[in-house]
């Protein structure tokens, strides 16, 4: 690595250790305290080390009744006062970092929310979840761990080589031996701390998702006999992992050896110096002990300064990563007036789109009206550009190419949350959260709904039948992701907050797909309800509910191949008819 890419890095590395410490900030008093201490603690250990010289000189060798009387209660009161400084450090200190983390992980969470579609798309779930649990725990090491140790290790070492200065600065020659030697190790596993430290924090996002595959289809592991593959594939990911830890303990490890060899060198140094003819009588035992113990007590903390090199490379990796996040552009709204409430007209016109992850062509050129009221269904194989086609409308992606139009204007000149406030989305993989029926019902902006417009939306909803026989009703906590209910009942609290919703444009996506016929039957009832009045867009994968849609649109690699009712296409005899032969024909054979 050339010395400018270095310094380049470095000053990288600063900015963002900076950027860090501003977090600290908000928790100033606490800070302070703990800094406090920080000076406290070793300036006492200092003191106390200085008391050598005069500990044995006077009490063992002048015999000063002075000294002997009160040196034990100095003693005392030194340590006394070293044990308060170091609790106020480590108390004040723990709870800066537990505050950091805390407010960088509000912070990330906040910036996840914010991100375009397309950032969740470019990324597996795992990474994103790590950042969370792993990521942002390593920022507490960098933010005040680091920093406790940098700054009382730091007062020790200056203290130390005060006393040693004070007392001798003849036998502080030895330190010359120590000095430069120390440095370099520093600089060198710095620079190995920050290689490895990237490469684990990307290993443990994989460990991450690994876990949530395996957890989230451990049906289809057990059925498909596939324990010994994922326990293989997590088997691997967890070794890259432990190498990865190993060779951070391993440079830990020889950087401590090191510096303890260099250390011994400069105490024999020492012992050299103060030995010499010319020197060995002029220096008292109390001045000899005193150094000595002086050096002594700076070579563990030269030791802990070159460990925090590990800690500190984690944690500033950690906050790179977590400030990208942060930093990244939130989703792009250049709209500036509010829609009210849409009277549910709808244009496509020439809408092209690719996905610039993979750079795959979505929609070629497709133009659609959508009147107000009306049903609009799309049908086609998988990967025709129908759900493309419906992620358009609350903005989720960007076209490339064309414009849509929302009662006659630009659709892109409404704000984002205006135009969302407009849309009701009911998908075939329902999201319910992990708590009560009525919160999901009522969920985000409608969260101040009554009770009575939740039970009628329920009931509208053909949910309340087995909302009632629920313990305690609306009440009742469903689980994670709705797991205590079945997908039908899951379905139709869906429908429900779609229906309190009450917005003027609906969006199904095969919302009825996977379904037993009892279950179907119930939820094609609410959502006829639902669809009164609304300018709806249906994917639909069974044909036969759609047949009454006042116009079906026919997709195919992008684009829209044929247009009319369900009478037309069947008379046209093209790709809609044949789609509907075939699923008369399984329906039969069935």
């Amino acid at each position: 690595m050339s010395k400018q890419k270095v310094s380049v890095w470095d000053a990288r590395t600063w900015q963002t250790y900076k950027r860090l410490l501003g977090y600290t900030k908000r928790y100033r008093t606490a800070g302070i305290v703990a800094i406090v201490g920080m000076i406290i603690d070793p300036a006492c250990l200092s003191l106390f080390t200085g008391m050598l010289k005069p500990l044995i000189d006077r009490l063992f060798i002048d015999k000063d009744p002075y000294n002997i009387f009160w040196m034990p209660i100095w003693i005392i009161a030194i340590f006394a006062v070293r044990g308060v400084a170091s609790y106020c450090t480590d108390y004040g200190i723990a709870y800066v970092g537990r505050n950091v983390v805390q407010a960088m992980r509000i912070d990330v969470f906040a910036a996840y929310l914010r991100l375009p579609a397309t950032f969740f798309a470019k990324e597996p779930s795992g990474q994103q979840i790590s950042r969370i649990t792993y990521t942002s725990e390593q920022v507490a090491a960098a933010s005040a761990d680091s920093l406790k140790v940098a700054i009382t290790e730091g007062l020790t070492v200056i203290g130390m080589l005060c006393v040693m200065l004070y007392w001798s600065p003849y036998l502080a020659m030895a330190l010359l031996v120590l000095v430069p030697c120390v440095v370099v190790i520093v600089t060198v596993i710095s620079r190995r701390y920050r290689k490895i430290s990237k490469r684990i924090q990307g290993n443990m996002g994989t460990v991450t998702s690994a876990v949530e595959e395996a957890v989230a289809a451990n049906r289809e592991v057990r059925i498909y006999g596939g324990q010994t593959r994922e326990g293989d594939r997590f088997a691997e990911i967890a070794e890259r992992q432990r190498r990865l830890n190993l060779k951070v303990s391993a440079t830990s490890a020889a950087s401590s050896a090191t510096i303890q060899t260099v250390g011994a060198m400069a105490l024999a140094t020492l012992v050299f110096l103060g030995t010499r003819p010319d020197i060995i009588n002029t220096v008292t035992p109390g001045v000899f002990t005193a150094v000595l113990t002086a050096m002594g007590g700076m070579l563990p903390s030269l030791k802990r300064l070159a460990g925090i090199q590990a800690s500190l490379q984690k944690g500033v990796t950690a906050a790179e990563d977590l400030f990208e996040i942060i930093d990244t552009p939130a989703e792009i709204d250049t709209g500036t007036e509010d829609l009210v409430r849409t009277k549910g007209d709808i244009r496509f016109e020439n809408v092209h789109l690719v996905y610039e992850r993979n750079n795959h062509v979505a929609l070629r050129g497709v133009d659609l009206i959508c009147q107000p009221g009306t049903v609009t269904a799309l049908v086609g194989r998988s990967g025709s550009g129908k759900s493309s086609l419906v992620s358009l409308l609350p903005r989720f992606y960007q076209a490339t190419e064309g414009r849509i139009l929302v009662d006659g204007r630009d659709y892109s000149q409404y704000t984002l949350p205006s135009l969302r406030r407009q849309i009701a989305w009911v998908g075939q993989n329902v999201v319910l959260f992990d708590d009560t029926v009525a919160a999901n019902i009522a969920y985000g902006e409608m969260a101040g709904a009554s009770e009575a417009d939740i039970t009628a939306a329920a009931k509208a909803a053909n949910a309340m039948e087995f909302i009632e026989r629920l313990p305690e009703g609306l009440n009742t906590q469903i689980g994670q992701g709705g797991n205590s209910l079945s997908g039908g009942q899951r379905q139709r609290i869906a429908i429900a907050r779609a229906i309190l919703k009450n917005a003027p444009i609906l969006v199904l996506d095969e919302a009825t797909s996977a379904l037993d016929t009892e279950s179907e039957r119930l939820i094609q009832d609410a959502l006829t309800r639902l669809m009164r009045d609304r300018t709806t867009l249906v994917i639909a994968h069974r044909l036969s509910t759609i047949e009454h849609a006042d116009q079906i649109a026919v997709m195919d690699q992008g684009r829209i191949v044929e247009l009319g009712t369900h009478r037309e296409l069947l008379d046209k005899g093209g790709q809609y008819s044949a789609l509907h032969r075939m699923q008369f024909h399984e329906q039969a054979a069935s």
